[in-house]
Protein backbone atom coordinates (compact mmCIF):
# COMPACT_ATOMS: atom_id res chain seq x y z
CA UNK A 1 0.00 0.00 0.00
CA UNK A 2 1.10 3.43 -1.51
CA UNK A 3 1.62 5.51 2.23
CA UNK A 4 -0.30 8.83 1.87
CA UNK A 5 1.49 11.85 2.22
CA UNK A 6 1.02 15.40 3.77
CA UNK A 7 2.90 18.47 2.01
CA UNK A 8 2.75 21.63 3.65
CA UNK A 9 4.02 24.62 1.93
CA UNK A 10 5.50 27.28 5.13
CA UNK A 11 6.26 31.29 5.29
CA UNK A 12 9.49 30.73 4.23
CA UNK A 13 8.45 29.16 0.97
CA UNK A 14 9.68 25.41 2.20
CA UNK A 15 7.90 22.21 1.20
CA UNK A 16 7.44 20.10 4.27
CA UNK A 17 6.21 16.42 3.43
CA UNK A 18 4.74 14.37 6.27
CA UNK A 19 3.95 10.72 6.06
CA UNK A 20 0.38 10.46 7.55
CA UNK A 21 -0.34 7.80 10.07
CA UNK A 22 -2.79 4.67 8.84
CA UNK A 23 -4.79 2.94 11.10
CA UNK A 24 -2.74 -0.19 11.69
CA UNK A 25 0.25 2.18 13.38
CA UNK A 26 -2.56 4.41 15.13
CA UNK A 27 -4.33 1.22 16.70
CA UNK A 28 -0.95 -0.24 17.27
CA UNK A 29 -0.26 2.69 19.64
CA UNK A 30 -3.76 2.81 21.13
CA UNK A 31 -3.49 -0.69 22.03
CA UNK A 32 -0.18 -0.12 24.19
CA UNK A 33 -1.90 3.39 25.58
CA UNK A 34 -4.70 0.93 26.81
CA UNK A 35 -2.80 -1.42 28.44
CA UNK A 36 -0.85 1.54 30.66
CA UNK A 37 -4.28 2.78 31.24
CA UNK A 38 -5.46 -0.52 32.55
CA UNK A 39 -2.01 -1.25 34.67
CA UNK A 40 -2.60 2.31 36.50
CA UNK A 41 -6.21 1.74 36.91
CA UNK A 42 -5.23 -1.61 39.29
CA UNK A 43 -2.58 -0.12 40.64
CA UNK A 44 -4.78 2.22 41.93
CA UNK A 45 -7.62 -0.18 43.37
CA UNK A 46 -4.52 -1.93 44.60
CA UNK A 47 -3.39 1.47 46.99
CA UNK A 48 -6.77 2.04 48.03
CA UNK A 49 -7.32 -1.70 48.44
CA UNK A 50 -4.67 -1.35 51.03
CA UNK A 51 -4.98 1.90 52.29
CA UNK A 52 -8.25 0.53 53.49
CA UNK A 53 -10.40 3.32 51.92
CA UNK A 54 -11.87 2.16 48.41
CA UNK A 55 -13.76 -1.02 49.67
CA UNK A 56 -14.90 0.88 52.83
CA UNK A 57 -16.70 3.69 51.48
CA UNK A 58 -19.40 4.10 54.62
CA UNK A 59 -17.02 3.77 57.10
CA UNK A 60 -17.12 6.53 59.62
CA UNK A 61 -16.71 9.96 57.03
CA UNK A 62 -14.63 7.97 54.80
CA UNK A 63 -17.20 7.91 51.96
CA UNK A 64 -15.30 10.95 50.29
CA UNK A 65 -12.32 8.42 49.49
CA UNK A 66 -14.76 6.88 47.35
CA UNK A 67 -15.14 9.57 45.11
CA UNK A 68 -11.27 10.28 45.32
CA UNK A 69 -10.84 6.75 44.03
CA UNK A 70 -13.14 7.44 41.13
CA UNK A 71 -12.05 11.00 40.06
CA UNK A 72 -8.22 9.31 39.65
CA UNK A 73 -9.90 6.61 37.53
CA UNK A 74 -11.10 9.27 35.57
CA UNK A 75 -8.32 11.04 35.22
CA UNK A 76 -6.35 8.09 33.92
CA UNK A 77 -8.64 7.46 31.26
CA UNK A 78 -9.64 10.98 29.96
CA UNK A 79 -6.02 12.72 30.80
CA UNK A 80 -3.77 10.39 30.01
CA UNK A 81 -3.44 11.00 26.36
CA UNK A 82 -4.04 15.28 26.14
CA UNK A 83 -1.31 15.51 29.06
CA UNK A 84 1.15 13.22 27.26
CA UNK A 85 0.48 15.17 23.83
CA UNK A 86 0.96 18.36 25.76
CA UNK A 87 4.37 17.18 27.39
CA UNK A 88 5.57 14.73 24.88
CA UNK A 89 5.14 16.94 21.92
CA UNK A 90 2.22 15.29 20.33
CA UNK A 91 3.21 11.79 21.77
CA UNK A 92 1.52 9.10 24.37
CA UNK A 93 3.92 6.29 25.24
CA UNK A 94 1.95 4.31 23.17
CA UNK A 95 2.81 6.53 19.83
CA UNK A 96 6.07 6.79 20.59
CA UNK A 97 6.78 3.09 20.60
CA UNK A 98 4.82 3.39 17.14
CA UNK A 99 6.96 6.21 15.91
CA UNK A 100 3.88 8.49 15.12
CA UNK A 101 2.91 12.16 16.26
CA UNK A 102 -0.17 14.71 16.17
CA UNK A 103 0.92 17.44 14.85
CA UNK A 104 -1.54 20.73 13.81
CA UNK A 105 -2.71 20.55 9.89
CA UNK A 106 0.16 23.43 8.66
CA UNK A 107 2.58 21.51 10.16
CA UNK A 108 3.81 23.07 13.31
CA UNK A 109 3.36 21.32 16.88
CA UNK A 110 -0.13 20.61 18.01
CA UNK A 111 -1.39 23.29 20.80
CA UNK A 112 -2.61 22.84 24.50
CA UNK A 113 -6.11 23.50 23.10
CA UNK A 114 -5.85 20.95 20.27
CA UNK A 115 -4.74 18.17 22.36
CA UNK A 116 -7.35 18.71 24.83
CA UNK A 117 -9.75 19.24 21.86
CA UNK A 118 -8.92 16.10 20.06
CA UNK A 119 -9.30 13.84 23.40
CA UNK A 120 -12.30 14.90 24.59
CA UNK A 121 -14.23 13.88 21.57
CA UNK A 122 -12.43 9.89 21.95
CA UNK A 123 -15.75 9.36 24.16
CA UNK A 124 -17.50 9.71 20.24
CA UNK A 125 -14.63 7.97 18.45
CA UNK A 126 -14.94 4.74 21.36
CA UNK A 127 -18.72 4.10 20.46
CA UNK A 128 -20.03 1.80 19.69
CA UNK A 129 -17.70 -0.76 20.89
CA UNK A 130 -13.54 -0.88 20.50
CA UNK A 131 -13.53 2.46 18.68
CA UNK A 132 -15.91 1.71 16.19
CA UNK A 133 -16.74 5.27 15.25
CA UNK A 134 -13.25 6.52 14.82
CA UNK A 135 -12.05 3.34 12.97
CA UNK A 136 -14.54 3.69 10.07
CA UNK A 137 -14.26 7.62 9.92
CA UNK A 138 -10.04 7.33 9.75
CA UNK A 139 -11.15 4.75 6.48
CA UNK A 140 -13.17 7.20 4.69
CA UNK A 141 -10.65 10.23 5.77
CA UNK A 142 -8.24 11.15 2.92
CA UNK A 143 -5.70 11.90 5.97
CA UNK A 144 -6.88 9.08 8.18
CA UNK A 145 -8.39 11.49 10.62
CA UNK A 146 -10.97 10.65 13.57
CA UNK A 147 -13.51 12.94 15.17
CA UNK A 148 -11.04 14.40 17.36
CA UNK A 149 -8.44 15.10 15.03
CA UNK A 150 -11.32 17.08 12.74
CA UNK A 151 -12.48 18.95 15.61
CA UNK A 152 -9.45 19.92 16.54
CA UNK A 153 -7.47 20.56 13.26
CA UNK A 154 -4.84 18.04 13.79
CA UNK A 155 -2.89 14.93 11.78
CA UNK A 156 -1.24 12.03 12.88
CA UNK A 157 1.96 11.34 11.15
CA UNK A 158 5.10 9.15 11.11
CA UNK A 159 8.16 10.31 12.98
CA UNK A 160 11.14 10.86 10.58
CA UNK A 161 13.29 7.24 10.64
CA UNK A 162 16.84 7.90 12.08
CA UNK A 163 18.26 7.38 8.44
CA UNK A 164 16.01 9.87 6.98
CA UNK A 165 17.40 12.56 9.13
CA UNK A 166 20.88 12.51 8.21
CA UNK A 167 21.83 15.66 6.28
CA UNK A 168 25.56 16.33 5.09
CA UNK A 169 27.05 19.02 7.15
CA UNK A 170 30.08 21.04 5.84
CA UNK A 171 30.33 22.43 9.34
CA UNK A 172 32.43 21.57 12.15
CA UNK A 173 30.59 19.66 14.79
CA UNK A 174 31.57 22.53 17.88
CA UNK A 175 30.02 25.54 15.35
CA UNK A 176 27.21 26.48 17.20
CA UNK A 177 29.33 26.70 20.49
CA UNK A 178 28.80 30.59 20.25
CA UNK A 179 24.71 30.81 19.00
CA UNK A 180 22.12 30.68 21.26
CA UNK A 181 19.67 27.99 19.59
CA UNK A 182 17.37 28.06 22.63
CA UNK A 183 14.55 30.13 20.26
CA UNK A 184 14.60 27.62 18.18
CA UNK A 185 11.39 24.96 17.94
CA UNK A 186 10.72 22.15 16.46
CA UNK A 187 8.88 23.16 13.45
CA UNK A 188 11.68 25.76 13.07
CA UNK A 189 14.11 22.26 13.24
CA UNK A 190 11.99 20.63 10.56
CA UNK A 191 12.35 23.31 8.12
CA UNK A 192 15.89 23.96 8.54
CA UNK A 193 16.18 19.95 8.03
CA UNK A 194 14.22 20.21 5.13
CA UNK A 195 16.26 22.78 3.19
CA UNK A 196 19.32 21.26 4.14
CA UNK A 197 18.25 17.37 2.90
CA UNK A 198 16.90 19.20 -0.41
CA UNK A 199 19.44 21.66 -1.49
CA UNK A 200 21.47 19.60 -3.93
CA UNK A 201 18.29 19.05 -5.98
CA UNK A 202 17.52 22.43 -6.02
CA UNK A 203 18.73 25.06 -9.20
CA UNK A 204 21.13 27.35 -7.72
CA UNK A 205 19.70 30.51 -7.72
CA UNK A 206 16.96 28.96 -5.96
CA UNK A 207 19.20 27.08 -3.44
CA UNK A 208 21.27 30.46 -2.95
CA UNK A 209 18.34 32.82 -2.42
CA UNK A 210 16.35 30.24 -0.17
CA UNK A 211 19.42 29.75 1.86
CA UNK A 212 19.58 33.79 2.19
CA UNK A 213 16.28 34.32 3.50
CA UNK A 214 16.06 31.42 5.78
CA UNK A 215 19.83 32.35 7.34
CA UNK A 216 18.34 36.03 7.58
CA UNK A 217 14.90 34.98 9.80
CA UNK A 218 16.99 33.07 11.88
CA UNK A 219 19.76 35.00 12.28
CA UNK A 220 16.90 37.65 14.10
CA UNK A 221 15.13 34.72 15.54
CA UNK A 222 18.49 33.97 17.59
CA UNK A 223 20.12 37.07 17.74
CA UNK A 224 23.01 36.26 15.74
CA UNK A 225 25.64 39.59 15.10
CA UNK A 226 26.02 40.77 12.24
CA UNK A 227 29.41 39.78 10.64
CA UNK A 228 29.43 36.32 12.30
CA UNK A 229 28.78 33.16 10.27
CA UNK A 230 28.22 34.68 7.13
CA UNK A 231 27.93 31.48 5.14
CA UNK A 232 24.33 30.87 4.91
CA UNK A 233 24.01 27.50 4.51
CA UNK A 234 26.69 27.08 7.11
CA UNK A 235 24.51 28.70 9.45
CA UNK A 236 22.17 26.76 9.16
CA UNK A 237 23.98 23.68 9.49
CA UNK A 238 24.74 25.39 12.81
CA UNK A 239 21.73 26.04 13.87
CA UNK A 240 20.54 22.45 13.62
CA UNK A 241 23.52 20.40 15.07
CA UNK A 242 23.40 23.11 18.40
CA UNK A 243 19.57 22.27 18.24
CA UNK A 244 19.43 18.81 18.28
CA UNK A 245 22.88 18.79 20.48
CA UNK A 246 20.39 20.73 23.44
CA UNK A 247 18.25 17.39 23.28
CA UNK A 248 15.20 19.59 23.12
CA UNK A 249 13.43 16.77 20.43
CA UNK A 250 11.16 15.39 22.93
Amino acid sequence: MTSQKLSIDTPEQINLEYELAGIGSRFMALFVDLLIQAIAGIVILIVMWFTGFAFHPFRSGKTWMLAVTALLIFGVQWGYFALFEILWKGQTPGKRQAGIRVINESGRQASVYEAVARNLLRVIDALPGPYAVGAVVMFLSPQSKRIGDYVAGTVVVHDRKIEDEAIFFNTPSDGAADINCAELSTDDLRILETFLQRRLDLPPEVRQKTAERLASHFREKCSIPEGTHTDHENLLETLVRGFRRSGRLR
